[in-house]
């Protein structure tokens, strides 16, 4: 039978756990994005080092092989919607965790109106009521390219698809709000949050 596979993470950690500036920088985006904790940024952070050694390596090397892998590079970039058409390497070097947390599906789903909150798309999405083009998708940190972006929906067999469900009806109340109002909610939603993270 052999012996199991070893299974390697995919993500770095933090060499030192306890950085105050790193703890007070990776908060807020914790709170903003409904992460469900630390590792899912990590994640994001490893992934851009990713990007970022590949496009270094891809461009200082003149080569034919190597040019056609870097616009290999640029262009699944492009289809994510981390970057713009006609981007170069300098515009991979630019990207930050927020540009990767802003694709991901759990993202997305509260900003096309689906969710009340970025907690709220993460249970959603879990619980299997959110569909990219009919297809459940059950992975909050399923980066959605720009095709697939206006494909994001409700599950058609959800409950969620019924306009007279009662957490649809309050969902379409808030998408309704003035913009102040929405920023006092959001900024009363957040402030919950922290208090939250602060007594854990």
């Amino acid at each position: 039978m052999g012996d199991p596979r070893k299974l390697r993470k995919k993500y770095e950690t933090p060499k030192h756990p306890w950085v105050l500036t790193k703890i007070i920088s990776e908060r807020p985006l914790v709170v903003d994005y409904g992460l469900k904790n630390k590792t899912e940024i990590w994640k994001s952070q490893s992934l851009l080092r990713k990007y970022a050694h590949q496009a270094k390596k891809l461009s200082n090397i003149k080569n034919e092989h190597f040019r056609r892998e870097l616009e290999q590079l640029l262009s699944k970039l492009t289809k994510l919607g981390l970057l713009k058409q006609g981007a170069d390497k300098e515009d991979v070097l630019s990207l930050n965790v927020r540009d990767i947390l802003n694709r991901r599906l759990q993202t997305l789903t509260v900003k096309k109106g689906l969710a009340k909150t970025a907690k709220q798309a993460r249970q959603l999405i879990v619980h299997g009521h959110i569909a990219i083009n009919g297809q459940k998708v059950t992975i909050p940190s399923y980066l959605v390219q720009i095709d697939e972006e206006n494909k994001i929906s409700y599950l058609p067999k959800s409950t969620f698809n019924n306009p007279d469900h009662a957490e649809r009806i309050l969902i379409n109340e808030m998408n309704k709000g003035t913009k102040e109002e929405k920023e006092v909610l959001e900024s009363k939603r957040k402030k919950l949050e922290e208090h939250k993270n602060d007594t854990k």
